[in-house]
């Protein structure tokens, strides 16, 4: 059994983090659906579905051609009142017959796209994790942006973000019901990312929840790692380097919480994905940078004008005074 999908991930467009009652008012996307909202271990709230219906050829490599027709899940998050997300995923089975069937047999069955014709599993991985430019398959990356999109025009935001923050993409496929358990997650390009993961079961639900994890995780160092780079190379001063930092950690870094919202059973594959690019330990390595930069301005602001100064010496330190300004005694 096939599943695949696709998460995109933003910096919510708004000066300050949202409230739970106005991120449950944003997030009101289906009329009477319910927004489910958490407070543990971290603020998170989750839109109701929507279904998108499709009938497209799948995306499969090129000489291979597979016409599917379902529906498509997607909904969208707010993390920690900061980050936003648009999901967007479905199961894909051969159908029982070689023509279409009525729509009300696919609405009854959401989150399921059916084959009509030869289906080849290893093509469809393939031309899920390397999609062809231009092509007319069907595009779960759209559906995502859309989703995430309708969250950032708001009327309920400002849009005055106080960083800017690149939107990072996630596409995976997880095949199903397979005897073991493996992963391969990889770096596409700076704002692409592909997942490739067997589980045994068919806890769909459960995979999503993996994938959109590992996504805000990635797009939180990237994010970080990101402005450190620019903020710390530039030629401003440090009031200024700090004051660039400074978003960092008003908006990000109480966000780190690794499989906070991961199944137990899926949690090793969560270490697993995470441990050969070294999430956790960059991110670690980048907070201390941030913190050091503080520090530092901390201590040049409290460094006197005047007065005297510590100056170790080989068997311990003496006190020197200032030279005083002319006209001035000390």
């Amino acid at each position: 059994m096939l599943a695949f999908g696709e998460v995109q991930t933003g910096l919510l467009q708004h000066s300050t983090p949202l409230s739970r009652e106005r991120t449950g008012e944003i997030l009101d996307l289906v009329m009477g659906e319910r927004v489910r909202l958490s407070d543990r271990p971290i603020a998170y709230a989750l839109s109701p579905d929507r279904l998108h219906g499709v009938d497209c050829p799948l995306p499969t490599v090129p000489g291979s051609r597979t016409r599917a027709v379902g529906t498509v899940v997607a909904h969208a998050t707010i993390v920690g009142g900061h980050v936003a997300q648009g999901s967007s995923y479905a199961r894909v089975t051969a159908s029982s017959t070689t023509r279409r069937l009525a729509w009300s047999h696919y609405l009854a069955n959401p989150g399921r796209i059916e084959t009509i014709g030869r289906f080849r599993q290893p093509a469809l991985v393939a031309g899920v994790l390397n999609p062809a430019e231009g092509s007319p398959a069907l595009d779960v990356g759209a559906v995502a942006g859309r989703m995430l999109d309708t969250v950032q025009r708001s009327p309920l935001l400002d849009h005055r973000p106080a960083v800017r923050a690149p939107r990072v993409r996630l596409r995976w496929v997880a095949e199903l019901d397979q005897s073991e358990m493996s992963g391969t997650y990889t770096i596409d390009a700076d704002d692409f990312r592909t997942l490739h993961i067997t589980t045994p079961g068919d806890d769909l639900a459960s995979v999503v929840a993996l994938c959109e994890d590992l996504a805000l995780h990635d797009w939180l160092l990237t994010t970080l790692v990101s402005l450190l780079d620019s903020t710390l190379t530039s030629h401003r001063s440090r009031a200024q380097k700090i004051a660039r930092l400074q978003p960092a950690v008003d908006h990000l870094l109480h966000l780190w919480m690794p499989a906070a919202r991961v199944a137990d059973h899926l949690a090793p594959m969560w270490e697993a994905l995470e441990h050969r690019p070294g999430f956790s330990r960059q991110w670690e390595a980048s907070v201390t940078r941030v913190r050091d930069q503080l520090t530092m301005s901390a201590l040049t602001m409290l460094r006197p004008s005047g007065g005297y100064v510590d100056q170790p010496t080989g068997t311990g330190a003496t006190v020197t005074p200032r030279r005083a300004p002319a006209g001035q005694t000390t």
